[in-house]
């Protein structure tokens, strides 16, 4: 619930309940309250809810550079990859769509040609799928489940096979789930927010979409007009994005105590 009442100064909070209360003072003597309720929560699923994939990217780019003698560090190939992933990611929509799997593939080989090397990218690829296929958990995610008390869809840049082992692997279940396989579109493009709000029958004003990446998270969700919220994670490599969240959130335990706060189910 929102409450409104009179401040000659502007806007200012009063005071927070346990039900999600706020008091700001705008004109005397009015008042007026909202509950702000949501229909559903959208999250990010690799990073969000799962160890973010430094490690495991890491990993492959040192067996790189160690199996082609290239003459740069793991983590530096990491970031070229990176850069390169996120530029190919911006463009690989619709009839240019090709799987993550494939994009990790023709990305990785275009960034060591780059160097002067010309790798067999399909060990190292595949070394990465068995990451996403059964990825640690983020810890406090059997926690933040535990307190949820609303429906969530998972709106993941994944390949739906990864996506499902994921969450089985965990014994996690959600509402749904639309990766940008089915959405044949990458976040932050907003085509694949418009199918998870198709899927779910959810309105658009009243979801918010979280997730570790300023760019793919935050700014897809406002591209597509949902609010957002940032997780920040410091496992990620970087993050190319610079768009500000609606929401800051230290760990999905915050998440989880902003949704009670303010967003009672």
């Amino acid at each position: 619930m929102i409450c409104w009442g009179g401040y000659s100064r502007g806007f200012a909070l009063a005071s927070r309940g346990r039900r999600g209360l706020e008091v700001y003072f705008r004109r005397p003597f009015r008042l007026e309250c909202r509950f702000m309720q949501l229909d559903g929560l959208f999250l990010d699923l690799y990073g969000t809810l799962t160890d973010g994939d430094r490690a495991a990217v890491e990993s492959v780019c040192a067996d790189v550079v160690a199996d082609y003698d290239m003459r740069l560090t793991a983590h530096e190939l990491s970031i070229a990859w990176g850069d390169r992933f996120f530029a190919e990611v911006e463009v690989a929509n619709d009839e240019a769509f090709l799987t993550l799997f494939d994009l990790e593939i023709k990305t990785l080989v275009e960034v060591t040609q780059a160097h002067g090397v010309t790798v067999e990218p399909l060990s190292y690829v595949k070394k990465l799928e068995s990451y996403w296929m059964r990825p640690p958990l983020q810890p406090e995610v059997r926690d933040f489940f535990g307190a949820l008390r609303h429906p969530v869809c998972i709106v993941s840049n994944a390949d739906r096979k990864d996506a499902e082992s994921a969450l089985t692997s965990h014994g996690i279940e959600v509402a749904a789930i639309v990766t940008s396989e089915d959405a044949r579109s990458y976040k932050p493009a907003s085509k694949i927010f418009d199918l998870a709000l198709e899927k779910t029958g959810w309105a658009r004003e009243r979801v918010m979409h979280v997730g570790d990446s300023l760019h793919s998270d935050v700014g897809g969700a406002h591209r597509a007009g949902i609010r957002s919220g940032w997780v920040k994670r410091s496992q990620r490599i970087y993050d190319v994005g610079e768009h500000r969240p609606h929401h800051e959130f230290e760990d999905l335990r915050a998440l989880a105590e902003h949704l009670l706060v303010h967003h009672p189910a």
